[in-house]
C-alpha cells in the first residue's frame, strides 16, 4: 500500500498527533513488530555483564540522576 501524507501542509501539532495515533496502533500488538537481530546481541551482552558483576541495574530515580549529571 502506498499513500501520501501532506507533511508540508501539516502543523507540528498535526504531525505529532499522527505519530501518536500510529504508535498507539502499533503498540496494541507488539508481537507483530519485528526486532532487529542486533537487539538480541545487545541484550545478551548486557545480561553477561550483569552476571559477571561488571554492571548493575539502576532504579528509575538513580537513572534520572545519572542522566541529569551527564547533561551538566
Amino acid at each position: 500500500m502506498h499513500f501520501s501524507i501532506p507533511l508540508k501542509q501539516m502543523s507540528v501539532e498535526d504531525k505529532l498527533r499522527a505519530i501518536e495515533e500510529i504508535w498507539a496502533d502499533l503498540s496494541g500488538a507488539p508481537e507483530n513488530i519485528p526486532s532487529p537481530s542486533w537487539h538480541a546481541d545487545v541484550l545478551q551482552a548486557r545480561e553477561r555483564r550483569i552476571s559477571e558483576g561488571r554492571s548493575h541495574f539502576l532504579d528509575i530515580a538513580e537513572a534520572k540522576n545519572v542522566v541529569k549529571e551527564q547533561l551538566k
